[in-house]
């Protein structure tokens, strides 16, 4: 019988497996960490260890394999306490013990079993689908340190490429530039006095504008307007405020055994009314109301030890 499969299957669900007559396999939850080293990167996992002095059954190992195998209880735990035994024999002979999936078992010089956990199986199923991940170091600085170093060896110098130009073509530039300024500068000034005209002209035709504005307005009456006075009737609404706080002598399917509730309160001299019915179409009647909560608490108190255990108060809004 495979028993390391078991362990193994069990060791994703609970922190201690115990093989009885053995010891047992414990997991403790560690958190994500960082090799600097290798530049590794591990998720959160399950580390397994084990000890050698928890050897008592728990039932947990036995009942797992029994419902696996649909075997008896009592049948497997003689099979586990028979592989406890050869276990313990093998590694009392200086053998080594691999659990598949779980670690190695090993026997040392103080005859203490050493175990070796299997690092390539991570038991913590919140991080199902997680693995180690690696990443190499950003060169970029170093790089560039390296090209500053090889340019400081190795230094260059661009010079520009000399053109030569004879003596005649220099003039030539100097004529064709004062021939174009002379040119600007005469269709410049043309230019300048044209609009200088034209905006004379336009202040002049505006002014003239407002000026027969200012004419034709004279000629308006400038009574102010009387207009009728205007009513505006507003209807008010009065607010009541009423009662808020009722204290509940009973709901009843029909409206008439409603209204005899109110008047034999009336005849024991409570103010007693209906209050109307509530969403599930019951007719409440009230011993009376109160505006006032501590009032209504108080008298609610009252009720309840003088009249009857099923008063309640109902609070509107």
């Amino acid at each position: 019988m495979r028993t390391e499969h078991y362990i193994k299957e069990l060791l994703y669900r609970y922190n201690c497996v115990v093989v009885p007559e053995f010891g047992a396999f414990l997991a403790h939850t560690a958190s994500a960490r960082i090799d600097s080293v290798s530049n590794t990167l591990h998720p959160p996992t399950k580390v397994i260890s084990f000890n050698q002095q928890l050897s008592k059954n728990d039932g947990l190992l036995v009942s797992h394999i029994s419902k696996a195998k649909k075997l008896s209880y009592e049948d497997l735990l003689e099979e586990v306490i028979t592989t406890s035994k050869s276990w313990k024999e093998r590694l009392q002979n200086g053998e080594s013990i691999d659990l598949h999936g779980v670690g190695k078992l090993s026997m040392n010089t103080e005859q203490k079993i050493q175990f070796e956990p299997e690092e390539k199986i991570n038991y913590l199923a919140s991080s199902f689908g997680l693995s180690a991940f690696s990443a190499a170091p950003v060169l970029r600085e170093t790089l560039k340190e390296e090209v500053e170093i090889l340019e400081e060896k190795v230094p260059f110098i661009i010079t520009p490429e000399k053109r030569k130009e004879s003596s005649f073509r220099p003039l030539l530039k100097y004529a064709a530039v004062f021939l174009l300024l002379c040119a600007t500068g005469v269709t410049g000034y043309q230019f300048y006095n044209q609009n200088l005209e034209k905006q004379e002209l336009v202040e002049k035709e505006a002014q003239r504008e407002v000026s027969r504005h200012i004419q034709e307005a004279t000629f308006f009456d400038t009574t102010p307007l009387e207009l009728p006075a205007l009513s505006i009737k507003i209807d008010k609404k009065e607010v009541v405020t009423g009662p808020q706080h009722h204290i509940i002598a009973g709901a009843f399917r029909v409206r008439e055994n409603a209204d005899k509730k109110v008047k034999q309160l009336e005849k024991l001299g409570y103010s007693a009314q209906y209050i109307g019915a509530n969403k599930f179409g019951l007719h409440q009647v009230a011993y009376s109301s109160f505006s006032d909560s501590r009032e209504a608490l108080r008298f609610l108190r009252k009720i309840k030890r003088t009249v009857s255990k099923d008063a309640w108060m109902l609070s509107e809004k």
